[in-house]
């Protein structure tokens, strides 16, 4: 458009009466759509939060192995996350550096976290996340048993499972696994223990495109996943 075209359109405006444009507003500008943000996505202090775990934690536990050294105990098959958990059994966690749990992948590559507190009655402040990010876990049990070439067989057992051999969530013991029908012999079970009742919040601590603290991760494939029945 030349100078001079400008010039007579911007001429014909300025010679309509004010009455006549003020009747006939300019149609309004359509927003252009903004996303929703994930709601597995990190906000606020949660992103320094997530920042710190995956410093931390990739530093000092990269490694199954090193979770072991670490005092770490792995009580879980892989599960339909593509994540086999590992578990200090310290349930009170202090920090993004001290997590209750650790996840590997079949491959033995660190992908997730888990922190957790005491239940309470309503969801806690804590770390910085949103009380909604924490799952609540009633108090069950889990067990390991001796499986064949050297392999273990991973379990878990609720209060009434428990309560079938005559023992509880609160204080398991290999006798009560074997009355339950869990376990054959008291030399089978490799390990059992309490998981409390406990708030839960998990984080991955690789990237992931639904955020965080999304159920699942696009960049995780299970291998040979196995959920657990209690």
């Amino acid at each position: 458009m030349t100078k001079a075209s400008v010039f007579v359109v911007l001429a014909g405006a300025l010679a309509v009466p004010l009455a006549a444009r003020a009747a006939s507003p300019a149609p309004p500008v359509a927003p252009s759509p903004v996303a929703a943000p994930s709601p597995g996505a990190p906000a606020g202090s949660e992103r320094t939060f997530v920042k710190q775990a995956v410093a931390a934690l990739s530093k000092r536990y990269a490694t199954t192995a090193a979770a072991v050294a670490g005092g770490y105990l792995r009580y879980t098959d892989e599960d339909g996350t593509g994540a086999i958990s590992y578990a200090n059994r310290k349930w009170t966690s202090a920090d993004a550096a001290h997590p209750s749990q650790l996840w590997y992948d079949a491959r033995g590559r660190l992908i997730g976290a888990d922190y957790s507190v005491p239940l309470t009655d309503a969801p806690p402040h804590a770390f910085g996340l949103q009380p909604g990010r924490f799952q609540k876990f009633t108090a069950h049990v889990h067990y390991g048993l001796a499986g064949p070439n050297g392999t273990t067989i991973y379990g878990g057992a609720g209060a009434k499972t428990m309560a079938k051999g005559g023992g509880t969530v609160d204080d398991p013991t290999a006798e009560a696994l074997v009355k339950a029908g869990l376990a054959k012999s008291p030399a089978d079970v490799k390990f059992v223990f309490t998981f409390p009742a406990i708030w839960d919040a998990a984080i991955w601590l690789i990237p992931n495109p639904d955020g965080a603290f999304a159920e699942k991760n696009p960049n995780v494939k299970p291998v040979h996943a196995k959920m657990e029945s209690m």
